[in-house]
């Protein structure tokens, strides 16, 4: 374990796998929760490293009790060897022999001046939420819900929410979306396939507030509109109901780039080895956003702490149940 700027319970190691034809361009690795891999080149600090796999961590365990929320994309990641490469620069050699040799998935990739541990997630200083859950996405969910996420035109919940998103089923950029769209990237080289996967992106972030700021918000406009939730939720209705499905357990909280799965005792938000109503008060200053996010007081394990968590913390003090 190695502390850095930010807190990061996650041990970075030489590269067990220099070896590899594929693989012997990076120095550090830094494995994820046993289903996802960090792999950084030497001019790459340490820093910068356990940052990405923070934020892996944090999308993959989004309540940080130190197992990923959903067994079936954690198998997927696993069993196809996903993996999230750094590179020191465009020009990394290293980059060949990912490309040409890697047999596991890759669904994006990361260089070093792409990395700013300072301001997680931030457009325009910091990709690795972008780059990682670009990977997590294409190697896990859309594997393991491909009638909900998958990418081909007609093919799922989310390629129909799309086509209404950018006004109409487009497989060309057109010259100029519809007026009634608020999804239009205009970028030629993406396909219909690549759309859908930036897509997914702009909407699970901006479920999560990462966007909700003026400076974004404007830089963001001429590809997507609805930059906070308040306005995901009141624009992209399909969109919005399939990010907040719990059966698909998409991560709703926004990384930080802290990951420290905590090892009190769940409901004791103030660690004083009891639960009592001290902690009901705790739950219900987070509920409010006067105190900070404790994953502790996440006592069902949906990833977020409301009344449901109150009730249960109740229970406990009641003797309803252990």
């Amino acid at each position: 374990m190695i502390f850095t700027q930010n807190t990061v319970c996650l041990d970075l190691v030489d590269n067990p796998n220099s070896n590899s034809q594929a693989l012997s361009s990076f120095s550090t690795y830094v494995n994820v929760l046993d289903c996802f891999e960090i792999y950084g080149e030497s001019q790459v600090s340490d820093e910068k490293v356990l940052h990405a796999a923070a934020i892996a961590a944090e999308l993959l365990d989004n309540n940080e009790d130190g197992i990923v929320d959903d067994p079936d994309v954690e198998m997927a990641l696993r069993n196809s060897d996903a993996m999230m490469p750094i590179f020191n620069s465009e020009w990394s050699n290293g980059q060949n022999n990912v490309f040409d040799y890697y047999n596991g998935c890759l669904g994006a990739v990361l260089y070093r001046n792409e990395i700013d541990p300072s301001q997680p997630g931030h457009w325009g200083d910091d990709a690795s939420v972008e780059e990682i859950l670009h990977t997590i996405n294409n190697c896990g969910q859309l594997e393991v819900y491909p009638n909900a996420f998958g990418i081909e035109a007609n093919s799922s919940l989310m390629s129909d929410a799309m086509d209404i998103a950018r006004g109409g089923q487009f497989f060309s950029i057109p010259n100029n979306y519809p007026e009634e769209a608020w999804y239009h990237y205009d970028d030629y080289t993406c396909d219909y396939e690549c759309m859908a996967m930036e897509y997914l992106y702009w909407c699970i972030v901006s479920d999560m507030g990462i966007l909700n700021d003026t400076q974004t918000c404007n830089g963001i406009a001429n590809e997507w509109e609805p930059c906070s939730p308040t306005l995901f939720e009141s624009t992209d209705i399909a969109m919005h109901a399939i990010v907040n499905d719990p059966q698909y357990k998409l991560p709703q909280l926004a990384p930080d780039g802290n990951y420290c799965p905590s090892q009190g005792i769940l409901g004791d938000l103030n660690d004083d080895g009891i639960i009592n109503v001290l902690d009901i008060i705790a739950t219900v200053n987070i509920i409010l956003g006067t105190q900070p996010y404790n994953p502790l007081g996440d006592f069902n394990g949906d990833g977020g702490i409301n009344i449901l968590d109150v009730v249960s913390i109740v229970n406990i003090i009641l003797g309803r149940f252990s």
